[in-house]
C-alpha cells in the first residue's frame, strides 16, 4: 500500500474515533453535551499534534528515535511549578483557582527556563547530548524538589496537586483552548521554513554540514520551538510523557520513508487516532475511573522499553 492511501486510510480512522466521541450516546441536553464534547475533542487534537509534531522534530535533531522533549524538563519543571504554588500559596489562590494565570505561568517559566538553558549550553557549542544530559540533571532536580514538597504538603493539598499531575482533557477552559491554539498556529507557521531542512537533518550533523545547511542555526531555531511546543500543551492539559514515543516510532514502522512532509502528516493523524480512541475507552470502559495520560503512558512505557531492547539486540 503507498503512503497516500495510508494517509487517507489514518485520516478516516481519525474521522471515526471523532464522530464515536461526538455523537455515541448523544442525549437529554445536546447542546450542551455536544459543545462540551467539542471543547474536549479540539483540546485532545491540538495536544496530538502539537506532541506528535515536537517528538518527531526532537527525534530527527538528535537522530534517537528513544528520546522524548521531556528530556529537556519541562514536564518536571510543571510539575514542580504547580507543587510550588499550592505548597506555598494553597489549593485557594488566584494562581490555582484561576485557569487562565496559572496558564500564563506556567507557560512563562516553561519557556523561560528552555530560552536560558539553550542559551547557556549553545554557548559552549552546539552539543544537543550535552543538552540533554543537563536537562535530564534539572528534569530530576525539579522531580526532586516536587517530591519534597509533596511529602511536606496538606493531604487535602496533595489532592489537587496529584489532580495536577496526570494531563486532563475534561476541564479545558474554551478560552485557553483558543489561546493555545492561536500560539501553536503563530509557533508552526514560524517553524514552517525550516521543515525543509528536516530530511537532511535526519542524516546527522556531518552529512548535514557537508550539503551545505547552517547546522547550528537550524538546530538551535527547531530547539527552541520543539520547547515552546511541549510548553504550551503540557499547560493546556498536563504531562504525557510517553505519548510522542509511541505515536513517532509507530509511524515509523507503518511508514517506511524519510520525507518529513509525509512523517509529520502521518505522526499527528496517529497521534490524534490514539488520543481519541483512548479517551473513546476512559469514557465507555472504565467509566472515568482512570484518566486518559495513565493508559498512554502505561502502553508508552511498555512500549519503550521494547524499543530499547529492541536497540540493544540490533548492537
Amino acid at each position: 500500500m503507498s503512503n497516500k492511501y495510508k494517509l487517507v486510510l489514518l485520516l478516516g480512522l481519525g474521522i471515526l474515533f471523532v464522530s464515536l466521541y461526538l455523537f455515541i450516546d448523544l442525549s437529554g441536553n445536546i447542546d450542551y453535551i455536544l459543545t462540551r464534547r467539542l471543547t474536549r475533542v479540539l483540546s485532545i487534537v491540538l495536544t496530538g499534534a502539537v506532541i506528535a509534531i515536537a517528538t518527531i522534530v526532537f527525534q530527527t535533531i538528535t537522530n534517537n528515535r528513544i528520546l522524548t522533549p521531556s528530556l529537556i524538563g519541562l514536564d518536571a519543571l510543571y510539575q514542580l511549578i504547580q507543587t510550588f504554588i499550592i505548597f506555598f500559596y494553597g489549593s485557594t489562590s488566584i494562581s490555582t483557582t484561576n485557569q487562565k494565570l496559572n496558564f500564563v505561568i506556567s507557560i512563562v517559566l516553561m519557556v523561560g527556563f528552555a530560552l536560558l538553558l539553550f542559551k547557556l549550553l549553545f554557548k559552549r557549542g552546539n552539543n544537543i547530548y550535552f543538552l540533554l544530559l543537563i536537562g535530564l540533571i534539572f528534569g530530576t532536580f525539579f522531580q526532586s524538589l516536587s517530591t519534597f514538597m509533596q511529602v511536606l504538603i496538606d493531604p487535602n493539598e496533595f489532592l489537587v496537586v496529584q489532580n495536577r499531575m496526570f494531563a486532563s482533557f475534561n476541564n479545558v477552559q474554551t478560552d485557553l483552548l483558543y489561546i493555545s491554539l492561536g500560539l501553536v498556529v503563530l509557533i508552526i507557521a514560524y517553524a514552517s521554513r525550516y521543515y525543509k531542512y528536516l530530511d537532511v537533518l535526519s542524516l546527522g550533523k556531518a552529512h548535514a554540514v557537508n550539503l551545505g545547511v547552517d547546522y547550528d542555526r537550524i538546530v538551535q531555531q527547531l530547539m527552541i520551538v520543539v520547547a515552546v511546543l511541549i510548553a504550551v500543551a503540557t499547560a493546556l492539559v498536563g504531562p504525557i510523557m510517553f505519548l510522542g514515543i509511541l505515536v513517532v516510532n509507530v509511524t515509523y514502522e507503518v511508514f517506511k520513508t524519510y520525507r518529513h512532509t509525509v512523517l509529520i502528516v502521518a505522526t499527528v493523524l496517529v497521534s490524534i487516532i490514539a488520543l481519541v480512541g483512548g479517551q473513546v475507552i476512559v469514557d465507555r470502559v472504565f467509566n472515568f475511573s482512570t484518566t486518559l495520560s495513565v493508559i498512554i503512558n502505561l502502553i508508552g512505557g511498555v512500549y519503550f522499553l521494547y524499543l530499547i531492547l529492541k536497540e540493544n539486540r540490533t548492537w
